[in-house]
């Protein structure tokens, strides 16, 4: 099952902070809601990004922007008057905007699949120049959304638990740089009394608990980010007998090689953790000699069924 992700906090703020930042982000990694200028942007309308395996070409900057997939099952290649500007298996036509007086095309071209989101194509013909374009990729899982203001377009990234992340901005003048760096962090104050699996999409949501937080940095941590990867692509929470819940995933691209399962007993104060290893077998965080028989009844479960 695909996890549906929450909606985040900590993109629209972000642009009216200085170069260096630190932001506390308390939802479950999302897209950070678009500043966009309807004046200028041109929607999705010029090329429906649809299922098709065509989308109509896209008239900019006195030439023409295409999407073609030159073979049968290969990668779509998206071009400028014939010359290569990106390919992947997905490549969608975004939208038109105008940023520092420049007319910006945007596309999403990835790899496809669970919990990935694609790398951003930005395009743009400086005054009296050629076709320009750039790529902004974050990690193996591409870029989150872009977040257009006047003078610069932002990518806030995604943080998982654990997760310290530059902030990028693109301008036609300045190109790519950084803007800050953002940390995740739990919310302040939350106790093992908070903790309500019932609002909970997946298991990562438990993060967002001080107390949870707290005690997961103590026994992972800095396997805590790649532990949290673990549990990407995974469904709802399930119950033991003792009342512990727990959910298990995978990491994107990789489900049934690197399995993740987490278990939370609010009740005893108690987490338990367990990651495919590289020999087929879990590691175990705390020992799993020390695990109640109830949460080890729950992984060997989670373990023979599918993510």
């Amino acid at each position: 099952m695909t996890r549906s992700l929450l909606a985040g906090t900590c993109g629209l703020a972000f642009l009216l902070t200085a170069a260096t930042l630190s932001h506390a982000q308390t939802q479950t990694p999302a897209a950070p809601p678009a500043v966009e200028k309807p004046a200028t942007d041109q929607g999705t309308d010029a090329a429906d990004a649809s299922d098709d395996d065509s989308q109509a070409p896209v008239p900019f900057e006195g030439g023409t922007l295409t999407i073609t997939q030159p073979e049968q099952d290969g990668e779509k290649v998206l071009a400028y008057d014939g010359k290569q500007l990106a390919s992947n298996y997905d490549v969608f036509f975004d939208k038109i905007v105008e940023v520092g007086g420049v007319k910006v095309a945007l596309f999403d071209v990835g790899d496809g699949g669970n919990q990935c989101g694609p790398a951003t194509v930005i395009v743009w013909k400086p005054d009296g120049g050629t076709i320009q374009s750039t790529t902004v990729e974050q990690d193996q899982c591409g870029a989150p959304p872009s977040a257009v203001s006047d003078n610069a377009i932002y990518f806030v990234p995604y943080l998982l638990p654990g997760d310290q992340k530059p902030a990028l901005q693109w301008s036609p003048t300045d190109g790519l740089t950084i803007s800050g760096n953002l940390s995740y962090m739990p919310e302040p104050g939350t106790d093992w009394k908070d903790i309500d699996p019932e609002k909970y999409q997946n298991i990562i949501d438990a993060f967002h608990n001080e107390a949870v937080y707290r005690l997961a940095e103590t026994l992972l941590g800095k396997d805590m980010p790649d532990m949290a990867t673990s549990l990407l692509v995974g469904g709802g929470t399930e119950k033991t007998a003792s009342g512990a819940f727990y959910a298990s995933g995978c990491v994107p691209h990789d489900c049934g090689g690197n399995d993740g399962f987490m278990a939370v007993d609010p009740a005893q104060h108690k987490l338990y953790f367990a990651r495919r290893g590289d020999n087929g077998q879990p590691n175990a965080w705390p020992d799993m000699a020390t695990w109640p028989a109830d949460v080890k009844a729950a992984l060997d479960k989670a373990q023979g069924s599918a993510n």
